[in-house]
């Protein structure tokens, strides 16, 4: 433990790592190892009996209190963390709202940064379902990919600005630059090549594949 009131709780717990102004500061698991590592300000700060956790960065897991096995790296990453596990937020912002969602992956400034309870979804690339707030099983590949997305589930965007309005509208699957980019409320269509299906709103059903058709 390195900085003021760093691990200051802890009587029993083995094999914790705090560095950094209050890392791990009520951190007091009764017997066994925690496993934790602290790395920043206030990262895993309110962390009481959660184990297995890693913050690295400025109030990083700062919220953190039972949630356990979550990676976070960067400033505010999982910082309203409660008791969600199995999350890993890698980038500033990232997973930055998730209090109770687990087995997220936000890779990436501002992945999946709005997301609260939702499970099971994978971001990689800037602003990636930056949006999404309990929409679940969705998968954002590259820059702006399905960032507007809220609740809808089971989405597959891989492509800069993929799926980039849709909202709601669930079982899209879109592979490409721009692909149904300008869909919102759609579902079970599927695109793929650049800008395909580029202007589809609210059409469901469709599939297309090619070179801006």
């Amino acid at each position: 433990a390195l900085g003021h009131n760093t691990l200051s709780t802890n009587t029993h717990s083995e094999n914790n790592v705090a560095v950094g102004y209050e890392a791990l500061k009520t951190f007091n698991v009764t017997t066994g190892s925690g496993f934790n590592v602290a790395v920043g300000s206030v990262a895993l700060t309110a962390c009481t009996t959660g184990v297995n956790n890693t913050a690295v960065g400025g109030s990083a897991l700062t919220a953190n209190t039972t949630g356990g096995n979550n990676t976070a790296m960067g400033n505010n990453s999982l910082d309203a963390n409660t008791t969600g596990g199995s999350n890993t937020g890698i980038g500033a912002l990232s997973l930055t709202a998730n209090t109770t969602g687990t087995h997220n992956v936000g890779v990436g400034r501002n992945a999946l940064a709005a997301n609260t309870t939702a499970v099971e979804n994978v971001a990689v690339g800037y602003n990636t379902l930056a949006a999404n707030t309990t929409g679940t099983a969705n998968v954002a590949l590259g820059s702006r990919a399905l960032d507007a997305n809220t609740t809808a589930d089971n989405n597959t965007a891989v492509g800069y600005a993929s799926l980039g309005a849709n909202t709601t509208g669930a079982n899209n699957t879109a592979v490409g630059y721009a692909a149904l980019s300008s869909n919102t409320t759609a579902a079970s269509n599927t695109a793929v090549g650049y800008n395909v299906l580029g202007a589809n709103t609210t059409g469901t059903g469709n599939t297309a594949v090619g070179h801006n058709t």
